[in-house]
Order: C-alpha cells, then structure tokens, then sequence
C-alpha cells in the first residue's frame, strides 16, 4: 500500500529527524508528527500545489515532523510549547547546514500551527503543516481515501496519541506560567484538566480536544 501515499525524504537530516524525534517524543506523537507531513502532502495535491514551485517539500516535512519538539522533556519549558519547538527546530535544521531564510519558514510555520486562521494566510508551507496537523485529528480530510488512511495508519499507528499528546502538552503548560498563557491551547488543555478534576476528581477525565479525536474519522 506504500504506493498510495507519499514517501518521505531520503536525504541524511531527513532521516536525522525522524531519528531525532523518535529520540525525543514518545511513541505515538512521533507517528503523529510523521502522518501530519503525509496528510500534509496529500492536501496538497488537493488542493493543486506542486512540490518546487508552491512549496518546498523538504521544508514542509521538517515543519510536520520537527513541530511537536516543544511537548519533549528536552523542552526549556518557559515558553509556549509550539515556539519552544520551533526554536528546537531551528537549532536542529542550523545544525545540518540549513540557512536563516529556510529555518525562518520552518519557525513560523511550526509556531503557528496552533494558530487558526493566521497560519492559513503565511503562506504554503504555514498552512499546509496546520492543514496536515489537523488532518490527524480527523479535520479536512474527505478527500483522503479509505485506502490511502489505511496506508498512513498501518505504517504509523495511532497508540492513543490525542491523550498522550494532550498529557505532554498539559506536563509541559505546568512548567512555567508563560508556557500556559491563556487562550493558547496549552493554556486552554491545563485548564481544562484542572475544571474536569474538580468537577470529577478525575485527573484523566478526557478534554474536549480528546473527545472530538475519538469521535473523528480517525479515532484517538
């Protein structure tokens, strides 16, 4: 099924990142980062962007795999999560030889992708890494087939990642006030938590976010 969805780069700071993510993240938001550059791909071709002349391939995949770096215990945890990753993404991609004026669109792309309605009008590469990210909450994807969803998900499950992820956001939003401003999602997920384990005493009573995955085409 491998030929029904895109294949990932081969150069050698793809494969570092993939590496360097796996090292990072827990299991299921690496898979996660992986299918949001998959989904990412494939609404491009949706929505008839060409590879080369409306975006940079390469670029989009590290904005989509490198994006969640800011959930990472490795995280300075000041921040808010999606500017700390997209600092860790910098840092990662200045390290293989990458310049000011591609990391710039990889920062922007990866500190907005949390960011309706602004990461749209930045251009491409912005909002097809939030159109893939939301593509693995289930958002925007008529047209995936159920064929190319299988290929995604079979070769990178989901192991629960909407809980996982929202965990790591939520243990990452506790580290500092800044990193938990309100109306940030992070922010929003901490509350959130605490609401439901007041009203519950349940710490693991699902968010919202949690609830719309697990009731999405996808599932959690």
């Amino acid at each position: 099924m491998d030929h029904l969805i895109p294949a990932l780069p081969d150069s050698s700071a793809a494969r570092h990142a993939v590496e360097h993510v796996r090292s990072c993240e827990s299991e299921p938001v690496a898979n996660h980062s992986v299918r949001s550059y998959l989904f990412a791909r494939l609404l491009a071709e949706h929505e008839g962007l060409k590879a080369g002349a409306d975006f940079d391939a390469d670029l989009l995949f590290f904005a989509c795999v490198l994006h969640d770096l800011g959930t990472s215990p490795r995280a300075p945890g000041k921040q808010r999560f999606e500017v700390e990753g997209a600092d860790m993404a910098v840092e990662f991609l200045t390290g293989h030889g990458y310049g000011v004026q591609e990391t710039d669109l990889v920062w922007e792309a990866i500190a907005l992708h949390t960011s309706p309605g602004i990461a749209e009008r930045r251009g491409a590469l912005a909002s097809l890494t939030r159109g893939g990210v939301g593509g693995d909450f289930g958002i925007g994807v008529d047209f995936v087939t159920d064929a190319q969803g299988e290929a995604v998900h079979s070769s990178y499950p989901r192991l629960n990642m909407a809980t996982v992820l929202v965990d790591d956001i939520v243990r990452h939003a506790a580290r500092a006030p800044q990193a938990a401003a309100r109306f940030t999602l992070a922010g929003e997920l901490a509350r959130e938590r605490g609401d439901l384990a007041r009203e519950r005493g349940d710490l693991g009573a699902p968010t919202a976010l949690e609830r719309t995955a697990a009731a999405s085409r996808w599932g959690a």
